[in-house]
């Protein structure tokens, strides 16, 4: 085959591949924009929530990372994905339950239990912000099912808070799964604010909640998977639905700008990857939490770049708590 021949070949596959590559963006395109649209109709037809309070209130809460991208110590796993053990009272709350993107036994979950001194029998509710990979245990993209670990891990017949139909896997059969459809108390000073919508580029519809948790004498604390709703959209709902201040705001609220990792700006917003995040949209979620004065703020690192926890902490000072694998926030 001729120079010549060899070079039209190639230039013909480019071509192709270019074609196809433009033709796939332009479909996820439209999808992304007509889904965009059937969320603005979801949540103009669901209105003002009614108020859950008065709920009740706790009177000690803390939260212990099990799963996250740092570490407290070299003993403990990272990982982009969550985990916290949130202590309510006497009530142990396992909120997501990591990735695992490698399908290990023991998961960096079950590892840093361990290596935590945690035995997952004392947990008493299980609560999935979203059927996120990386928040149930099943690597990345949609899950159907959630495991803690890719072997036997001791659960009990506990409730598991879901957005969205999820399915125990073969390794912790016991909990059973109920389906949030909106806010709804969940016990006494505990409740889930309700699935709020968002269209995401390549993972499509994706309903998120966040659990709220109202500490005695000083308010309700926010505990957010990815903030895959938006953080304005989640403190409205929040104020419509509770009397009480908002006091703290703890987790992953997806802002990869600047230096944030490509595959976050890809699949997880809900816009196309170019421009991406950008600094504007750290300022607008600051202006926003900062208006509802919160006395403590906590940014996971899964989902969001150095630049912006960098952000945070200046902006917040005092009042910023760091999320580390290990590290114990008494709030």
């Amino acid at each position: 085959m001729s120079g010549v021949r060899i070079r039209k070949l190639f230039l013909g596959l480019a071509v192709s591949v270019v074609a196809i590559v433009l033709t796939g963006l332009a479909v996820v395109a439209i999808q992304l924009q007509i889904g965009k649209r059937r969320v603005a109709g979801e949540i103009a037809r669901t209105g003002v929530p009614r108020k859950l309070s008065p709920f009740g209130a706790v009177k000690s809460l803390s939260v212990l990372p099990l799963s996250d991208l740092e570490a407290e110590s070299a003993a403990l796993k990272t990982e982009p994905g969550v985990a916290y053990l949130i202590k309510a009272d006497n009530l142990n709350i396992l909120f997501d339950v990591g990735r695992n993107a490698g399908k290990e036994h023991p998961s960096p979950v079950l590892h840093n239990m361990r290596a935590l001194d945690v035995d997952p029998a004392v947990i008493d509710m299980l609560f999935f912000s979203h059927p996120h990979g990386d928040h149930s245990g099943m690597g990345l993209g949609r899950a159907t099912q959630f495991s803690v670990s890719q072997g036997p891990v001791p659960l009990g017949p506990i409730p598991a808070y879901a957005s969205a139909p999820l399915r125990p896997s073969q390794w912790n059969p016991k909990p059973w799964v109920e389906l949030i459809t909106g806010p709804r108390a969940l016990g006494n000073g505990i409740a889930s604010i309700g699935p709020i919508p968002r269209q995401l580029f390549l993972l499509g519809y994706t309903a998120e909640q966040a659990l709220a948790i109202n500490l005695e004498g000083k308010g309700v604390v926010l505990f957010v998977g990815c903030g895959h709703q938006g953080v304005r959209q989640i403190l409205q709902r929040a104020q419509q639905l509770f009397d009480e201040p908002i006091y703290g705001i703890v987790g992953g609220l997806h802002l990869p700008a600047r230096g944030g990792r490509p595959l976050l700006v890809a699949v997880g917003a809900d816009r196309l990857p170019w421009p991406g995040m950008a600094e504007r949209d750290v300022d607008e979620a600051i202006e926003a939490i900062a208006k509802v004065g919160p006395a403590l703020v906590a940014l996971s690192p899964h989902d969001s770049s150095a630049w912006t926890v960098g952000r945070f902490k200046a902006v917040f000072g005092d009042r910023y708590r760091e999320i580390k694998v290990g590290r114990e926030l008494i709030l």
